[in-house]
């Protein structure tokens, strides 16, 4: 009996006592918090923490003399700081929240998806949530300040959290006095002449490797197969990110619709059954390429069910649409698959296969790619670099990129060997910008630009610099292989080949990024054909400097 007692003795008195677990719980939840949604350094963690714990032990909170509350009394605050959890839980496993994102995907489909390793995370995330919660309604009970103030905290939350101002700023779409700023800017892509000898077109998406990894002081060589092969080609730095176009699904329709992805399902929306098609009132990059008689393919390692891939490629021009389901099974190893599908070694020997079934067909072919070695958060580098660049900790996102460019680059000199791109566009461009990875510090720490170079004989090398987005890569492309466009736009994108100025040049991504927010019209002409509840006519007081049309019809002036 003497031995227990003199054991329990040991045990510091604070920490028998649940004030100092739950002000410490609390402390380091708020720490994890501000950095997870700031741009603070991770380390910020400890300081919040620690002051945190250094006021609650000034105020002396949670202690006997603070006269207490009931103590079966449930805080306000519950919901507020669930929400918040799952919104630091977002923030922390993509960097920045995108609700259009959760929204498109809940709508278009998320079966086949390979982020399983995330599930481990909420489940822990649960758990924690469960003892911040536990926590929070000590100290309410503990503490008749906290009592007494805790309403006032409870509605400071709501109100402060991102995900739920987002949501009302969508829902204020619906009365915006100007929800067409963007459709009257948007030209619908028509080619009104092609060139005697199209060429073939090969769109290689990398995923997630924006060109900020081109940064050597901050990223070493990892980005180094790539700027060999812009070295023979015209890169284009400058390529920012507007929102609705920071996911896979968004910004291939950014570069090949050029236009936002715009869920129909939104606040004010009721369109939230499974999607049949996919942005079926524009026309996009496959469209205008079948119609001049090209076959068109896509091949991707992840499932085409995912996301709505297939249905948004079989629906814009595209006659042979291959991913896990149908590429996995003709693997010649059926284990080597990661979590997602097939690996980019994998995957580049198919599509080198289809560029010949296509080549051997006769006539124009267009085949896009998408890779997924540098899907966050860390990558699944392929076993074919090895060899070249050791193990993979399983962390390092930089290997990950360094292999995938090298793919990439190695695919390229492949084909060039087999005299398979002798009139062949060649386009490299990261799909979105990277999402929370081992290097998100360093890639924050400034400007952020996709990747999008082209590679053909007749474009002279060069590196152009300017302020463009992803929606300016179809009318450059289309320029690139020839094709004749009005005014060098198609969508809200300009070709970044000429000197009209862009979107962003004009307005800046800021102005373009408000009105995002606002806009209903561009939502309506996406999603043609699904009945979209449209809001009740109101007079539209837009500004007009006259430097652009009110109304922009299929062949209209230029801007400005």
């Amino acid at each position: 009996m003497r031995n227990r007692t003199n054991a329990e003795d040991a045990i510091p008195a604070r920490l028998k006592r649940p004030r100092g677990w739950a002000l410490l719980t609390l402390g380091v939840a708020l720490g994890f918090a501000a950095v997870t949604v700031t741009r603070l350094p991770t380390l910020a963690l400890w300081p919040i923490a620690a002051g945190w714990l250094w006021l609650a032990h000034r105020l002396r909170w949670g202690e006997d003399a603070a006269a207490p509350m009931p103590r079966r009394r449930w805080p306000w605050s519950l919901l507020p700081l669930s929400l918040w959890g799952i919104y630091v839980y977002l923030a922390d496993s993509f960097g920045e929240v995108d609700l259009g994102a959760v929204f498109f995907h809940l709508q278009a489909g998320i079966s086949d998806h390979g982020g399983g390793e995330r599930l481990v995370a909420a489940v822990l995330y649960t758990l924690a949530m469960l003892a911040v919660l536990a926590a929070f309604t000590w100290l309410v009970r503990r503490d008749g300040r906290w009592a007494r103030h805790e309403r006032l905290l409870a509605a400071v939350l709501l109100l402060g959290n991102p995900m739920l101002l987002g949501l009302g700023q969508r829902g204020m779409a619906f009365v915006t006095e100007d929800g067409a700023w963007l459709d009257r800017r948007y030209v619908p892509p028509v080619i009104q002449a092609a060139p005697a000898d199209p060429p073939n077109l090969l769109v290689l998406y990398l995923e997630s490797l924006e060109r900020t990894y081109a940064d050597r002081e901050r990223f070493g060589d990892a980005y180094g197969p790539l700027a060999e092969l812009g070295r023979r080609g015209v890169v284009f730095e400058g390529i920012r990110q507007l929102d609705n176009t920071g996911w896979t699904m968004a910004g291939m329709i950014a570069s090949q619709c050029g236009t936002p992805l715009m869920p129909a399902g939104l606040l004010h929306d009721s369109q939230f059954e499974p999607l049949d098609r996919v942005v079926p009132g524009v026309d996009c990059l496959g469209d205008l390429l079948s119609a001049q008689g090209y076959a068109l393919s896509y091949l991707g390692g992840a499932s085409t069910r995912f996301a709505g891939k297939g249905r948004f490629y079989t629906g814009h021009g595209v006659t042979r649409v291959r991913g896990r389901e149908t590429l996995a099974p003709r693997l010649e190893d059926p284990d080597y698959l990661n979590s997602w599908g097939l690996y980019d070694d994998s995957l580049y020997a198919f599509t080198r296969e289809e560029i010949r079934r296509r080549e051997a067909e006769g006539g124009p072919w267009g085949v896009i790619a998408l890779s997924l070695g540098t899907h966050p958060p860390a990558g699944y580098p392929a076993r074919a670099c090895e060899a070249r660049q050791g193990d993979h900790d399983g962390e390092d996102i930089l290997y990950a990129v360094e292999c995938s460019a090298w793919l990439a680059k190695r695919l390229v000199e492949r084909l060039e060997a087999e005299g398979l791109l002798a009139n062949t566009l060649v386009v490299l461009a990261s799909d979105h910008l990277t999402m929370r990875v081992s290097a998100w510090e360093q890639l924050i720490a400034g400007p952020r630009a996709n990747t999008l170079m082209l590679l053909h004989n007749d474009l002279i090398p060069r590196r152009l610099d300017r302020e463009g987005s992803t929606l300016d890569v179809l009318p450059t492309v289309l320029e690139a292989m020839g094709f004749r466009i009005a005014h060098h736009r198609a969508g809200l994108g300009v070709s970044l080949l000429s000197r009209e100025p862009t979107l962003v040049e004009r307005h800046g991504l800021e102005a373009i990024n408000a009105r995002l927010k606002e806009e209903t019209a561009l939502q309506r002409r996406l999603w043609e054909g699904l009945d979209l509840p449209r809001p009740e006519p109101a007079s539209v007081r837009a500004e007009h400097s006259g430097e652009e049309p009110r109304a922009l019809p299929e062949k209209s002036a230029s801007e400005g």
